[in-house]
């Protein structure tokens, strides 16, 4: 959870107040999140499916990262009628998918020049 009065949150509003690219990049980046809505855009819309692709995450980061991502509006939960326990899987909004050529769009550029300065 974020504190609303530490630097970072203060500098964030005000980064993302002055300029919409800051406030837009915001809504999608930090660490798991753009691996997470790609997942969950290839199908592997439950926790378990998820958790096994990403393995390194912690069920509680996991947990909370889809719950950021809900409260953005990225996803959605759903749950899944006749299961028992009660099963819930993840689902891009058009606010999610649209997101996903511009991460086509970033990894292009990564290749063209963050994978060619690595190698330098």
């Amino acid at each position: 959870m974020r504190k609303e009065n530490s630097s970072n949150a203060i500098n964030r509003q005000f980064l993302s107040e002055s300029c919409i690219l800051n406030a837009a990049v915001d809504a999608f980046s930090g660490r798991w999140i753009p691996q997470i809505i790609y997942s969950i855009s290839e199908g592997l819309n439950r926790f378990h499916l998820l958790k096994n692709e990403l393995p390194n995450i912690s069920e509680q980061v996991l947990g909370r990262k889809l719950k950021e991502l809900e409260k953005e509006g990225i996803i959605i939960k759903e749950v899944i009628p006749d299961t028992v326990p009660v099963g819930v899987c993840y689902i891009l909004t058009g606010k999610g998918k649209d997101l996903l050529p511009i991460f086509v769009s970033i990894c292009e550029w990564g290749k063209k020049y963050v994978v060619e300065n690595e190698m330098s």
